[in-house]
């Protein structure tokens, strides 16, 4: 059986992210799905005098190593002022410190979702650039919009927007 992360990119205890991760991963089938919460992984702010100083925390070590046993990832982005979560992007600053490629080329079903109509449009098209330098696998994406409009008592409301997501993640499916 495949091993999955699901992974909301903020650290808001509701976050729409985590819940639109899960939802996608617990879709894919014959597949064992561990949902991950930043709030678990407790990291400084990432500075070099501090890793210098204190070397790399070992919750940064327990992330990565949850990456690294996966067999794929459903990562959902936050959009904060039109980039990653500060939670995110400490997480994956101090990830990259100990791997420069952290995503091992595992295939990866990249989201992001707001309460706005871009859905994080933004943040997804930064992590589209660059995620593949860091060694990501992206096999699909999806801008989610208006999440409180179209997610629903943990449905998809909107019939097109559902038929979307059912497209990325039989195309994650495909490449586990």
């Amino acid at each position: 059986m495949k091993k999955v992360i699901a992974l909301g990119g903020s650290n808001s205890k509701n976050s729409i992210n985590k819940i639109l991760a899960k939802h996608a991963a617990n879709e894919l089938e014959n597949t064992e799905v561990s949902v991950l919460d930043l709030n678990d992984y407790e990291l400084p702010l990432y500075g070099i005098d501090l890793e210098a100083a204190d070397g790399i925390p070992q919750d940064a070590h327990n992330l990565l190593k949850e990456i690294k046993k996966a067999d794929g990832v459903v990562l959902s982005l936050a959009e904060h002022n039109g980039a990653y979560s500060t939670a995110f992007k400490n997480a994956f600053d101090w990830m990259s410190r100990i791997d420069g490629k952290l995503w091992s080329e595992k295939p990866m079903l990249l989201m992001a979702t707001s309460p706005g109509a871009r859905g994080g449009a933004t943040v997804l098209d930064i992590a589209k650039g660059r995620f593949p330098y860091m060694g990501g696998n992206i096999v699909a994406d999806l801008s989610f919009p208006s999440f409180f409009d179209n997610f629903k008592e943990g449905v998809i409301a909107d019939e097109s927007l559902n038929m979307q997501l059912k497209r990325a993640v039989d195309k994650l499916q495909e490449a586990l």
